[in-house]
């Protein structure tokens, strides 16, 4: 659309841009700032993790720290691999069961018509308020009935219930015209047709927000391997990096802190990248009723 004189969204650089670049540049440079220190600190020789004052950037880059933290882990009883293994299999296996969970139960709520769908809503709606900590009891004693302490399902049940996952969908769907989904019952379609071949395309870049929302929940989780799991050979790579970092606190061991957590951090940022295409036509699409 375009107007006279100045142009919405042009497709070339004009000298109105400036001043909006001029706002936005210093608020990209500091939400950026912390990705850029957690890349350099985990390369900083020893003498500068504990400079005086601390330096941002890294002057002398080193691999020591990750050299250090693997030995370390060369010598545990059960090698790495196997937590990465355990983390790949569980965060995956969420992830999927995650999405699919949250798109039926938003198509239900945002699109069927049942008795108690407002409750159920309301519900996962106050569930969003509750920390984990505060429903960790709870949790622990449903594994517990549940028998499935010491198994990978004590880390996927807990987590793929994600009420910002489901309220995030629900809320997109209710967007999708009812008029095309009338048209597909008129046509012969059943619900799961529509779930399929009407909802699932159309709501695709909130499905990727809602990835990677389970991913970072997910990846960065230490519940599940710290409460429910006390087999060493099934705990996440998170709790064996935490877990490694504070065994060896000591000033040797804050370099390979800086490496673990640049290691648990790239897969979120490379996640991220992959989609953030279609979170940006998420937040695009928000406001489109």
């Amino acid at each position: 659309m375009a107007y006279k004189g100045n142009r919405v969204n042009p497709g070339k650089f004009t000298g109105s841009q400036v001043k909006i670049i001029l706002i936005i540049l210093p608020i990209a440079i500091i939400m950026g700032l912390p990705i850029v220190f957690i890349f350099f600190h985990a390369f900083k020789p020893m003498d500068e993790l504990f400079a005086y004052p601390p330096k941002f950037f890294v002057t002398r880059p080193t691999l020591d720290n990750f050299t250090k933290l693997f030995k370390a882990s060369r010598t545990a009883g059960i090698p790495m691999s196997r937590y990465v293994f355990n983390s790949l299999i569980v965060t995956v296996t969420v992830v999927i069961s995650s999405i699919v969970f949250s798109t039926l139960s938003g198509f239900a709520l945002s699109k069927l018509k049942f008795k108690g769908k407002n409750v159920l809503f309301n519900v996962n709606t106050l569930a969003l308020m509750f920390v984990n900590v505060a429903v960790m009891i709870p949790t622990y004693l449903t594994v517990n009935f549940l028998g499935i302490t010491d198994t990978y399902l004590a880390h996927i049940l807990p987590l793929i219930p994600l009420p910002v996952s489901m309220f995030l969908l629900k809320q997109f769907i209710d967007e999708v015209p009812d008029t095309l989904i009338e048209a597909a019952y008129i046509d012969g379609a059943s619900e799961l047709t529509v779930y399929r071949r009407i909802i699932l395309p159309l709501i695709k870049p909130a499905i990727a927000t809602a990835a990677i929302l389970v991913f970072q929940v997910v990846w960065g989780n230490m519940e599940t391997s710290n409460y429910y799991v006390s087999d060493e050979s099934l705990k996440t790579l998170t709790f064996y990096m935490n877990t490694l970092a504070n065994t060896n606190n000591t000033v040797a061991g804050q370099g390979m802190s800086a490496a673990a957590m640049l290691i648990m951090f790239v897969p979120n940022l490379i996640f991220f990248i992959l989609v953030q295409n279609s979170i940006m036509n998420t937040m695009a699409h928000s406001g489109i009723k």
